[in-house]
């Protein structure tokens, strides 16, 4: 048999079996969501938990994880039946969650991003600040990466741990987009804009960018970069001279950002949660979220079956054309 043949056999194999899961999500009821085996394929995202140590059920540490770009781009999840990738409304929806359950008295966030947008980067600190307010307690362990937005939801955290290898910092703003003027021009491409107001096209590909173009966006970006900085002064109890001289741009080590006072602890994930215990007192439960299958399960056929096709990729440059947008993003 042919490697061709070979290939379309599982092609069509997979085909069949995607078409079969989503027949099963579409002719459930949402009543078999508590049967672990039908509620797989549910049309539901309940947070379902996992023990990771026993202990007091009154006295819960929840640990969570933060891994990847903090952007909400819904149906790209690059690892849909390990339910891995970065899930936005998820993730929000686990920081209500905790807020609520008054026997969860503290969360161990494992952050490990180079950042994202501005706006999912606040919405996100501002949850925690919640969780917070609601008398829990918050460590964030770093992995390799907390940077940019990365740290900008860790700020909140009562106690902050990186390991001496941790890239962190890049404490700003970043807006920028790609310019093919010049590239159209030479091979006889023309664009036609029709606008309302002059700035209606601001940051466009297709023509270079003013002097009254880069005043209005260097206002923005102004803006949310003391939006930054605030985060840090109220965060991490500093200086806002203080915050600005370190809020430059550049990425810190784990032992860099100990001396200047962005991190508290040399440590990894266990010497984080082992603290935590240790501030919690008694002998608490310690659970996690388990990872949900739900998203790849609701998504269109074509996306569940071609997740990295050249459309998708298309789809995704259209659908991220709309226009500047604000970064706290880290990128080497």
């Amino acid at each position: 048999m042919s490697k061709r043949i070979t290939a379309s056999i599982i092609a069509a194999s997979i085909l069949i079996i995607a078409l079969a899961f989503q027949l099963v999500g579409f002719f459930m009821n949402n009543d078999d969501a508590e049967n672990e085996t039908m509620g797989l394929f549910a049309n539901n995202d309940q947070l379902e938990e996992k023990v990771v140590e026993r202990g007091s059920g009154n006295n819960r540490i929840v640990e969570l994880k933060l891994e990847g770009a903090i952007i909400d781009n819904p149906g790209t999840n690059p690892n849909p039946f390990g339910g891995g990738g970065y899930q936005h409304d998820r993730f929000l929806k686990k920081l209500e969650t905790i807020k609520e359950d008054a026997s969860i008295k503290g969360v161990h966030l494992y952050v490990n991003s180079p950042g994202g947008g501005v706006y999912e980067s606040a919405e996100i600190h501002d949850k925690l600040l919640e969780v917070k307010e609601a008398g829990k307690t918050i460590y964030v362990s770093m992995g390799n990466t907390a940077a940019s937005g990365g740290y900008y939801v860790s700020a909140p955290a009562d106690k902050i741990y990186a390991s001496n290898d941790t890239f962190t910092g890049s404490l700003g703003v970043i807006m920028e987009s790609i310019n093919y003027q010049e590239l159209a021009n030479e091979y006889g491409v023309k664009f036609n804009t029709i606008k309302s107001g002059e700035f209606k096209d601001i940051m466009s590909p297709t023509k270079e960018m003013t002097e009254a173009d880069r005043e209005i966006l260097q206002t923005l970006v102004d803006d949310s970069y003391q939006q930054f900085v605030d985060v840090i002064v109220e965060g991490r109890d500093m200086e806002e001279s203080r915050v600005k001289e370190l809020a430059d741009g550049r990425i810190y080590s784990g032992s860099q950002a100990v001396e200047n006072g962005l991190v508290d602890e040399i440590g990894f994930r266990e010497d984080a949660l082992a603290a935590l215990k240790e501030e919690i007192g008694g002998n608490p439960q310690v659970f996690e979220y388990k990872n949900s299958m739900s998203s790849f399960f609701n998504l269109p056929l074509a996306e569940s079956l071609m997740p990295n096709s050249e459309v998708r990729y298309i789809e995704q440059l259209i659908s991220q054309r709309q226009g500047p947008t604000l970064m706290y993003m880290y990128t080497d």
